[in-house]
């Protein structure tokens, strides 16, 4: 299949699901995961309709939170705080734009994702740009039945290096193995 079917396809999954649960169940496992690597400085998202949210992790787990925001054919960074409607439907945040090297971990959604760590978003390339330009380690959060075995690739795709599910948080790589001890 071809990137605009996976889209519609995953979309039409997505509206099957129930989120509310799966993003609870994310976030059980979440927690402990980030608690053992002691991450501090953590760049989240505030969730479009159909993907999961993780937003209550800034009650649960201690950091300094931090929020894309759409800037031109990038993604700036900004402290935690008030949001206002942007484009894409997305909430975005009002703080001023930190420096993207401040953060340790980048937890980005995904329509879906593969077991590589490869993503399908929504084809603007936001993240991919961002991806390849931080330091930060990054994270996909997406439902084990959006988890696919190989999505199509183009040369400036960037995989994640962790995939977060409601089954636990695993290394991305050919294998799929869980990586809880990593």
């Amino acid at each position: 299949m071809d990137k605009p079917t996976l889209r519609r396809h995953a979309l039409s999954l997505w509206r099957t699901l129930d989120r509310t649960a799966l993003s609870r169940q994310v976030l059980e496992a979440l927690v402990p995961w980030l608690g053992a690597r002691g991450f501090r400085d953590i760049l989240l998202y505030h969730p479009l309709p159909h993907e999961l949210d993780l937003t209550p992790l800034v009650e649960a787990y201690p950091a300094r939170y931090y929020l894309p925001k759409v800037a031109g054919e990038g993604l700036s960074v900004h402290p935690w705080g008030p949001l206002a409607p942007g484009p894409f439907g997305l909430l975005e945040p009002t703080t001023e734009a930190v420096d993207p090297g401040v953060l340790e971990l980048v937890v980005v959604p995904g329509l879906a994702f593969d077991r590589e760590g490869f993503r399908l978003g929504h084809g603007k390339g936001f993240y991919d740009r961002f991806l390849a330009g931080v330091k930060a380690l990054s994270l996909g959060v997406v439902p084990e039945a959006l988890l696919l075995p190989r999505l199509p690739r183009d040369p400036w795709d960037v995989p994640v290096a962790f995939l977060a599910t409601e089954k636990g948080v695993r290394r991305s790589d050919a294998r799929g193995a869980l990586a809880q001890g990593c």
